[in-house]
């Protein structure tokens, strides 16, 4: 559903047969958590369907290595910002490769770009819809027409119901407005602008970068519920103002909750650790409850909805085993169809999900059309979804399964910064690494 129309929408690529995409992506000031887990998986089968369906894909996913939070965190930690941003940064990666999520074409990081926000604020400035103010300059969101179209409403009732965040936001015109350029207090890191030494606002980075990676009128902007308002809407408006055509569709996913329906978040203290929730279920467990979900509804992520996630994959691991024998078909073609269909109303994972299971049924109850129904199976599960399942039992070359060994003998030795090393030459052979209470497993990652 394109969220500025709030209508399910036909994606009509800007080049044909070529999707540029921009997923706003981590600020790196801690652990992922399973919010984080949501978007990159929501939006990672969004990529791999696209891709199967035979789009070609350019897909950007910044990081935010330079924010508030991280450098709240690095004082907390007595680290360089640098080093708190880099450590995060890797454990991200890591956590995303425990995932299957593949890794985004590009993946800008804000100190990168921060000449060429420098550059926009200039040009807001130039055109009357910024202005300096208290610690920094700040944007007019009055200064741009139709501002609060993600938010699905007007100006005049966001400013009803908006408050002044901050002592030392008192420069703001608006309560609406926001900062383009923050000045740096003593010891933060800071680079030069016109307006003094300091850093650039959350909401200037993504449309600098990816204007620049994926140029204007880029196909589809995409994000968690929660960035819908303000941080995309301010994206929005700083192109608007600054006359570049932005995103032509927005997509945005729900939010994930606990067991009393509670939105997951700091503020409340129900944030679970994406790392710690891998240390007890495998990836595919989690791609298959963000599955069984409705990308647009919010997601409940419970033992019991853990469990019944284990259960799926457990369910067509053992239907792989039984057709295994079974001589080589192409896929059935009503179940293709009926998967292209569930994918194209909206993505409709949950439809494809009882798909996959009737094909399973089906399988059982028709022998003869079990090779072509097991097939389909594969076909949607490994190459369009990136649910890696053993239709093919791997000989690991003896290289592979030393790194295996050696990383089973570290953790068991509680030497965790090995066992990490064997992990990350595992990966870079081109495996998933899994931990499973019978020790290490790895698979080939999905391409």
């Amino acid at each position: 559903m394109n969220t500025a129309t709030g209508e399910v929408a036909e994606l009509e690529p800007r080049d044909p047969g070529h999707l540029s995409v921009y997923l706003c992506g981590p600020t790196v000031s801690g652990a992922p958590h399973l919010g984080h887990g949501r978007v990159t998986l929501v939006w990672d089968i969004f990529r791999r369907y696209m891709r199967w369906s035979g789009l070609s894909v350019r897909f950007v996913s910044n990081v935010t290595d330079i924010e508030d939070k991280i450098i709240v965190a690095a004082a907390e930690e007595g680290r360089p910002t640098a080093e708190v941003a880099g450590r995060y940064e890797k454990l991200w990666w890591k956590t995303m490769d425990g995932l299957g999520v593949e890794r985004p074409d590009f993946d800008p990081h804000a100190t990168a770009y921060v000449g060429e926000m420098v550059d926009l604020i200039a040009v807001l400035l130039a055109g009357g819809h910024a202005y300096e103010g208290g610690d920094g300059v700040y944007f007019s969101t009055a200064s741009v027409e139709g501002y609060g179209l993600l938010a699905r409403q007007d100006l005049a009732t966001l400013r009803t119901g908006a408050r002044v965040e901050a002592a030392d936001e008192a420069g703001k015109r608006s309560p609406l407005d926001f900062v383009l350029w923050k000045r740096a207090k003593p010891g933060e890191p800071a680079w030069p602008s016109p307006w003094g030494d300091g850093r650039p606002g959350w909401h200037t980075e993504c449309v600098v970068m990816s204007l620049g990676l994926l140029g204007e009128g880029f196909d589809l902007h995409l994000g968690g519920l929660d960035l819908a308002f303000p941080h995309h809407e301010n994206e929005r408006a700083q192109a608007l103002a600054a006359d570049r055509r932005f995103a032509r569709h927005w997509a945005h996913n729900g939010m994930v909750v606990d067991e009393r329906g509670d939105k997951m978040s700091k503020s409340v203290g129900n944030i679970t650790s994406l790392p710690g929730l891998l240390d007890r279920y495998e990836g595919r467990v989690l791609r298959a409850l963000v599955l069984n979900s409705h990308y647009r509804s919010p997601m409940a992520v419970t033992e019991g909805a853990l469990e019944s996630a284990k259960g799926m994959v457990e369910r067509l691991d053992n239907f792989v085993r039984e057709t295994r024998d079974l001589p080589p078909a192409e896929p059935d073609p009503s179940t293709l169809a009926r998967f292209r269909s569930s994918m194209d109303n909206d993505l409709n994972t949950t439809d494809v999900l009882a798909g996959v299971f009737g094909a399973v049924s089906d399988a059982r109850a028709e022998p003869a059309r079990a090779p072509a129904l097991a097939a389909a199976v594969k076909e949607i599960c490994q190459s369009a979804l990136g649910l890696a399942l053993p239709f093919e039992e791997e000989r690991l070359n003896p290289e592979v399964l030393e790194g295996v060994r050696l990383r089973d003998e570290a953790r068991a030795r509680g030497d965790y910064k090995e066992a990490d090393a064997a992990r990350e030459r595992l990966v870079a052979m081109g495996y998933v690494v899994e931990d499973t209470p019978a020790g290490t497993r790895v698979r080939r990652r999905p391409r």
